[in-house]
């Protein structure tokens, strides 16, 4: 990121602003409000901005810039519209170390105005680095939607609770967990409809006591899902912001990652065929090791926890030592993949059922019942197959399904980078062979291939 985002307190500190139009009223509206003590320099004052001016008591100095003006400044506002004097002041500020903001032109901007959402004390900056203000307004207005008018006022609340929640709780990871609790307890919009009223206080302080906040952590079994971001369940997601601990697979987007909480510790457990990974067993005890310390774990598994994934197994081991846990559901790669490909798993003409399986087991040979997964008018879906490809679509043949039958094979399904591969269960590791294919993979076998349709 080209920018970082910054609050920066300008309550009483110079602030220049140079030109005197209506551009350079809208930011003087905004320093206005911060408080800053601004500077008007401009040859030209429009009234508003003059009246402004006089009812802020913002000195005007009527003429051109001057390089002393910059004396004193801690940040440069140029709204005057002119590019030579952009240029100059851009290596003016340069060589003196002082934030420039040139409206209009952001190669020269070292500093940039968000669109804001405020909710006094909660402030919400929304920037595209200058690439187009007018998106930075849509999404202000997306967010202004969502967020309940007394926010602030939730805002000054819990500032003014926080010093005897910290004194309760010591350790930051302490009073990360009771306020996780508060809130799954008493929703946002409770809150702000309870600010103020008599027994909400007595609420609180007993909510404070209590001795549970330092209990043993809990553990979610998360599913999340084939691997685009914005297929993780709502709740997924809610838990996933509020984990102390993320163990994370193999096919977790990084996108997906990066929405769990800043401080939260990631640790990688994925596992890839042929590769080195984290055995099971020391997954299972990374689990119980992080909740018994006392946090909120997120078992983070690539599409459905409960389908070719193991979550039975770490299930068992957590509840085997009165862990407190939870499954959430995700929507499994063959869900998922086909959905993305334009492949239904059922049609009512070609397939009433479908058939999930994996094409290796522990033994890693694909010992599977051949003349029942060979039936016609059903759909069979097979998780790991690529390396067995050949050999699974001969076995299908060799028990009765016919060498036309449609198939598919799906590659990183619903990552931006997925292909589909459609042929026949007799050319399709022919022309899979063909291809560049990184996998993980999916396969998917029966009539319903045939009435694939992209959108």
């Amino acid at each position: 990121m080209r920018y970082l985002p910054l609050f920066l307190d300008l309550q009483t500190r110079p602030v220049l602003v140079i030109g005197a139009g209506e551009v350079a009223l809208r930011k003087l509206e905004s320093l206005a409000r911060a408080q800053a003590a601004v500077r008007i320099v401009a040859r030209e004052v429009s009234a508003p901005v003059a009246e402004l001016a006089t009812a802020a008591g913002y000195p005007v100095a009527a003429r051109d810039f001057e390089p002393s003006d910059l004396d004193g400044c801690w940040v440069v506002i140029a709204a005057a519209g002119s590019p030579e004097l952009n240029e100059e002041l851009a290596a003016l500020c340069e060589s003196r170390r002082l934030f420039l903001n040139v409206v209009d032109d952001t190669p020269r901007c070292s500093a940039i105005f968000p669109s804001i959402v405020d909710r006094d004390p909660v402030q919400i900056a929304i920037s595209t680095a200058g690439a187009s203000p007018t998106l930075a307004r849509l999404v202000r207005a997306w967010i202004e939607d969502l967020l309940p008018g007394r926010l602030g006022a939730l805002a000054q609340w819990l500032g003014s609770v926080r010093h005897r929640v910290a004194e309760r709780f010591p350790e930051v990871r302490e009073r990360q967990h009771f306020w996780d609790r508060f809130f799954a307890e008493r929703p946002v919009g409770e809150l702000l409809r309870s600010l103020g009223e008599e027994g909400f206080e007595r609420q609180f302080a007993e909510r404070l006591q209590r001795s549970t906040d330092t209990a043993v952590g809990q553990v979610a079994l998360v599913g999340a899902g084939p691997g685009d971001a914005e297929l993780i369940t709502v709740r997924g997601l809610s838990l996933l912001r509020k984990a102390d601990v993320v163990l994370y697979d193999n096919l977790v987007s990084e996108e997906l990652l990066n929405r769990s909480r800043r401080d939260a510790e990631r640790v990688y457990v994925g596992k890839r065929r042929g590769q080195p990974s984290t055995p099971q067993e020391r997954i299972n005890d990374l689990m119980a090791e992080f909740a018994l310390a006392g946090n909120n774990v997120v078992r983070l598994k690539g599409g459905d926890p409960f389908i070719f994934a193991r979550g039975g197994e770490e299930l068992a081991h957590l509840l085997e030592r009165a862990i407190p846990t939870v499954v959430v559901p995700g929507i499994s790669a063959a869900l998922g993949g086909a959905s993305y490909a334009g492949i239904p798993l059922t049609h009512r003409t070609a397939s009433q059922s479908v058939r999930f399986v994996t094409g290796h087991r522990a033994s890693d040979r694909a010992n599977l019942d051949w003349p029942e997964l060979a039936k016609p008018e059903q759909t069979l879906v097979i998780y790991m197959g690529l390396p067995e490809l050949e050999v699974l679509m001969q076995r299908l043949m060799d028990n009765g399904r016919a060498p036309t039958t449609p198939a598919a094979l799906i590659d990183r399904a619903t990552f931006p980078e997925q292909q589909v591969i459609v042929a026949t269960i007799a050319d399709l590791a022919e022309q899979v062979a063909a291809a560049t294919v990184k996998g993980p993979t999916l396969i998917i076998v029966g009539e319903v291939v045939g009435y694939r349709a992209v959108p």
